[in-house]
């Protein structure tokens, strides 16, 4: 009988050993490697994405470089553009020059031939002044209609004159004899000379609307 105790006990000792202690342990071994497991994996990933990053920078860098470079080529290019589109404009700018004063030069000769040609009957010219291509015309009219008729010659009827405009108009008198005094019309005028590759154009195109034929007279006092 008391074999058979000492074997019941030998069992019952047996059955209260520590196995919840050691399946708990070994749980949380394989929640620690799971774990480091885990961060390795991540670290891994992480880490693969940084180089991923890093590579795609350094690519766009380079390219962000090569454009750069070609940016300022391309710049460099344009001011040497700029630089031989102000030298022709320059160039241009003295053959027009040279060209303008080779024209003037007949442009007195035009300007008594047109004068002469545009005169109305009746209208005399007493002073004439000109500056640069401004011309002030002062003269005498038999009346205010001659005057009228010589500003729409000269704005219609001569491709070398163009906007004449009238400055003054005057009523005057002159002595034909002791006994005959004749009312006249003192007038200026100012016209602007057109230059010779201007008059070429202007000769082509139709003439301009006539100007107005209502001209105020001023008493002289």
């Amino acid at each position: 009988m008391w074999f058979g105790f000492a074997e019941v006990s030998a069992v019952i000792l047996i059955n209260l050993l520590p196995h919840r202690e050691a399946a708990r342990k070994r749980r949380r071994d394989v929640f620690n490697v799971s774990l480091a497991l885990s961060a390795i994996l991540g670290s891994l990933i992480a880490l693969a994405v940084f180089l991923w990053y890093q590579a795609a920078i350094s690519v766009q860098q380079g390219t962000n470089l090569a454009l750069e470079t070609e940016i300022k080529k391309l710049e460099i290019q344009i001011k040497d553009i700029s630089g031989l589109e102000a030298e022709i404009a320059a160039l241009r700018a003295r053959q027009q020059a040279v060209e303008d004063l080779q024209s003037d030069r007949n442009l007195p000769v035009h300007l008594l031939t047109e004068i002469v040609n545009q005169l109305p009957d009746g209208v005399f010219v007493s002073r004439m002044v000109q500056v640069d291509q401004s011309v002030t015309i002062n003269g005498v009219a038999q009346s205010n209609e001659r005057v009228a008729e010589l500003l729409r010659n000269l704005a219609n009827g001569t491709p070398w004159f163009t906007k004449p405009e009238l400055i003054e108009i005057l009523a005057g008198s002159v002595a034909l004899a002791p006994k005959d005094q004749r009312r006249v019309s003192n007038f200026v005028i100012r016209v602007r000379l057109v230059r010779a590759s201007e008059a070429e154009k202007g000769a082509d195109k139709p003439a301009a609307a006539a100007s107005s034929t209502a001209l105020p007279i001023a008493e002289k006092k």
